[in-house]
């Protein structure tokens, strides 16, 4: 079907548009997440639409929600599986929708890093820590660390997260969350760069969110492991100290970087080409982490 920058799905009540998700209300424990084909860098989001881009960042998370065997917010994506008064909306959007769990969330973002990668580069050489880590000398840009490292960030409605310490993040969420999260995050990692590698991918860092259920139980909300929020290497073929090839929004940011932009709304339009290549790149990370043809999962979401 055509690209979808906006949504308005009838009979359900929006309670959020974010920079990519529409977020609409299905009942008072139950929400419809739905990715659009925006596309954001920098915080902003930009006049673009990425083909398929939704149905990656819906499937992918729905694959690693199912595979990863970690209490989620997570419900469904077939429209077998949803409440009949919604079958059809969530069948028409050709698997851009997710029905999931209403949660709570934390006010912090779960970003683990296994790889030494360009946003935190300068940091780690001009002190040797990222985000109050300490790192052993020498990792070439690209390169893997000796562990994987959590490095939470805020999580503004508007504008830039901010990094945190650890201590910081104590701080904010408490002893005892902070250290839930952190663990519940690397563990998180570990699975799914066990998977990953075995498919030919390296995780090179992600961010994961967390939050609440009206159990109480802690759970893996929003979005996860998906090209928006995460760094993808190729496994052959990877050489550090060389600058990796990302799958993920990199080719995006590398335009904007080109253009005398100073980041600010609004964003300048994509080139057709750059839009070509953003959007292969997304289907094939899904398709090498799921093994399946995204054409084929999305005609079985549409099958009557």
């Amino acid at each position: 079907m055509a690209e979808i920058l906006e949504t308005q799905l009838e009979g359900l009540k929006l309670l959020k548009r974010g920079k990519v998700r529409d977020v609409y209300e299905v009942s008072p424990s139950r929400l419809l997440l739905v990715a659009t084909d925006r596309i954001s860098a920098f915080d902003v989001v930009l006049p673009a639409a990425i083909p398929q881009k939704g149905a990656v960042l819906t499937q992918i998370s729905a694959f690693w929600f199912k595979k990863l065997g970690v209490k989620s917010h997570f419900v469904a994506v077939s429209p077998r599986e949803v409440p009949p008064e919604i079958r059809e909306t969530v069948r028409g959007l050709s698997g851009r929708a997710m029905l999931v769990e209403r949660a709570k969330v934390y006010p912090v973002e779960c970003v683990v890093r296994g790889y030494l990668a360009s946003s935190v580069e300068k940091a780690y050489r001009e002190t040797g820590a990222i985000q109050g880590v300490s790192l052993p000398p020498g990792i070439p840009l690209g390169g893997k660390f000796p562990k994987p490292i959590f490095t939470p960030t805020t999580k503004a409605e508007a504008g830039h997260d901010q990094p945190l310490t650890f201590p910081e993040c104590e701080a904010l969420v408490g002893k005892d969350v902070a250290a839930r999260l952190r663990d519940l995050s690397l563990s998180i990692f570990q699975k799914a760069t066990e998977h990953c590698e075995s498919r030919g991918l390296l995780l090179a860092d992600t961010k994961f969110e967390i939050g609440t259920l009206p159990s109480g139980e802690i759970a893996l909300v929003d979005e996860v492991l998906t090209p928006d929020s995460s760094r993808f290497f190729k496994k052959e073929g990877h050489v550090p100290g060389t600058t990796p090839v990302a799958f993920d929004k990199q080719v995006v940011r590398d335009y904007l970087n080109s253009l005398p932009w100073e980041k600010k709304p609004p964003g300048p339009p994509l080139p057709p080409e750059i839009v070509t290549e953003t959007a292969r790149r997304y289907r094939e990370v899904y398709e090498i982490v799921s093994g399946r043809s995204l054409d084929e999962t999305i005609r079985e979401i549409e099958a009557k």
